[in-house]
């Protein structure tokens, strides 16, 4: 079983600040697709939030969506989507502490952190708008009233379209790296699966022992988070796209297809009709 897994905003699709390649995403639909990949989106969207992405990019339905950041997994089958809910029990045997209400008690009062949109939370999910500027004494605070009191998580990111920092609060069962380690088992799959991201809250699946992409527009603090983490353990596999393969650039859909490419999950045997650049 051939497995791509890869982040949505500003990996999968160009919406940041860096030039697209025109047919990229064509060539990923009608590669991906011939190539019999098992195709898996791995993204902070709720599902609202990634068909829209699918209707404004064009690009193609995953036969997996872990959403919400990874705590939630549906199955798109026959155009319509099922929930696992092998998935949903998994976690509540593996965070038995989670409580979501109590610790949205706990947090409600800092200053400089705001809880996002009811659309953002979910029964595994509690999500916050952080003053980015302040973001250290601010989960300095957030650590102390609730750390390891619930099978917690923190996971931050920064929104360079907007400035916003983002901080996800999870069962430490259901994150991104957790999510793909789930459908790994279901389809026995081992490690042996490529994951493509570009920003702080990639980091974990990146490093955790996956085949790792990062899109040659990366985050300069995930790629620094990347190196230290390979300093100190070696076997991590990880690409950096720089552009160049198949006259691509690199950037978003460009370096998913130039580390599918690099690790043999895309291969030159099956013939495109999409036009290279």
């Amino acid at each position: 079983m051939k497995i791509l897994a890869t982040d949505l905003d500003r990996t999968l699709l160009p919406n940041g600040s860096w030039p697209a390649d025109e047919n990229a995403i064509p060539l990923f639909n009608e590669w991906t697709t011939k190539q019999g990949v098992l195709l898996v989106y791995i993204t902070g969207r709720n599902l609202n939030l990634t068909e829209k992405a699918i209707r404004e990019y064009g690009v193609r339905f995953p036969d997996i969506l872990c959403g919400d950041v990874g705590t939630t997994i549906r199955h798109y089958k026959n155009g319509a989507w099922s929930m696992d809910q092998g998935w949903i029990d998994h976690v509540h045997a593996m965070s038995p502490r989670w409580d979501n209400p109590a610790i949205r008690n706990l947090l409600a009062q800092i200053d400089g952190m705001r809880e996002q949109e009811a659309e953002h939370q979910n029964e595994f999910k509690q999500s916050y708008y952080v003053d980015h500027q302040n973001r250290d004494p601010i989960l300095a605070e957030v650590e102390g009233l609730i750390d390891g009191k619930f099978d917690e998580v923190l996971v931050y990111s920064f929104d360079s379209n907007n400035g916003n920092g983002l901080l996800d609060v999870l069962p430490d069962s259901a994150t991104k790296q957790t999510s793909l380690e789930y459908v790994a088992k279901v389809y026995k799959a081992g490690k042996d699966i490529v994951f493509c991201g570009d920003s702080g809250n990639d980091i974990f699946p990146l490093t955790a022992g996956f085949l790792g992409v990062m899109v040659r527009n990366a985050d300069e603090q995930l790629v620094q988070q990347v190196t230290e983490a390979k300093q100190k353990n070696d076997a991590i596999q990880i690409y950096h796209a720089q552009g160049g393969f198949k006259g691509l650039n690199g950037y978003y859909v460009s370096g998913v297809l130039e580390g599918a490419y690099h690790y043999g999950l895309l291969d030159e045997t099956v013939e495109l009709t999409t036009p290279l650049p």
